[in-house]
């Protein structure tokens, strides 16, 4: 059996505004309208559908994690640092201003606008050999 990701649900406080941050601050296509959702794709095929019909306003946070390449990486921590929001070597938030070389690669955290941890990584964890 093959089983791949096809879509999770991104709770936010403004759909639309929420899915057009993380478009534009991941350089991804704009988010269209699915139903009561605003989607934004990656690269992989899964759908990020952003939704703020909840009850309550309350948005727990997520975390979310994407394997960008290289150039990507570089792009979209000066998109970061341009819209001043603080970015993270670790994920426990103590090393501002900082990124990581974890697996011979690169990776920082920030937040988003609801709170979710987002993370971009160029290694997957545990892909450095020796």
């Amino acid at each position: 059996m093959t089983i791949h990701l096809n879509h999770t649900v991104v709770a936010s406080k403004d759909a639309a505004a929420s899915a057009k941050w993380f478009a534009e601050t991941l350089g991804l296509e704009p988010p269209l309208r699915a139903g009561p959702f605003w989607q934004v794709s990656v690269a992989n095929g899964v759908d990020l559908d952003f939704y703020s019909g909840y009850e309550s306003d309350d948005v727990r946070s997520q975390h979310y994690a994407f394997l960008v390449d290289e150039e990507d990486f570089d792009a979209i921590l000066e998109r970061i640092i341009e819209q001043d929001i603080d970015y993270f070597a670790d994920p426990q938030g103590q090393r501002c201003r900082e990124i990581n070389h974890n697996d011979g690669g690169r990776g920082a955290y920030f937040a988003d606008p609801n709170g979710h941890w987002l993370e971009i990584l160029t290694r997957p964890y545990g892909s450095q050999v020796g």
